[in-house]
């Protein structure tokens, strides 16, 4: 019995260990997305039956420093043939089980990031919405916070920070439907 009991302790300590380990790479991996992602996330638009392919897009995360692996931000997609010159929103965030979810506020539309390769100046992976297809991105580091002059607030705001808004002012517009599609060839 006294084996049964050592055998079971020791399951029961891998067990453990194994959900300890998952809790601090969801943390690693929320320090180093933290900062100003640019690049192209192969982002449609669809509105008054149109679709706008963007030329590029930025994703900015802000860490929250009172949660483990969470926090808010933004995300602009600009586009250079469409009625509006970009399409922001903000956003809030979480890693979870290394996967990355993505809520769009103004879209009211939910991401997941997963498959993908992080590190200090490169971000790549497949993300998927609600809408469209799974898609290949990758972008760049733009920008990071400033250590020295972080307050530790909960919302710090990077330079170039994008209204929630469309760029042609008609707000009260509908608002057009981000999708992931690959562009056509031409």
């Amino acid at each position: 019995m006294k084996k049964f009991t050592s055998i079971l302790a020791t399951i029961m300590l891998a067990v453990m260990s194994l959900t300890f380990v998952s809790c601090d790479d969801d943390s690693y991996i929320a320090d180093s997305l933290w900062g100003v992602w640019e690049g192209d996330m192969y982002v449609t638009s669809q509105w008054n039956g149109q679709t706008y392919y963007s030329s590029y897009s930025v994703l900015a995360f802000d860490k929250d420093p009172y949660e483990y692996a969470s926090g808010s931000g933004y995300w602009v997609d600009y586009y250079s043939n469409a009625p509006w010159d970009y399409f922001a929103s903000h956003i809030t965030w979480r890693v979870n089980n290394r996967n990355i979810e993505i809520y769009s506020i103004e879209d009211d539309t939910y991401f997941t990031i997963y498959d993908y390769s992080l590190s200090e100046s490169w971000f790549s992976g497949t993300i998927i919405g609600e809408y469209g297809d799974p898609m290949q991105f990758r972008l760049r580091k733009t920008a990071s916070p400033n250590w020295g002059d972080y307050d530790w607030g909960w919302n710090y705001s990077y330079p170039g920070y994008a209204p929630s808004t469309r760029a042609d002012g008609n707000n009260n517009a509908d608002k057009p439907v981000r999708k992931f599609m690959k562009k056509p060839t031409e």
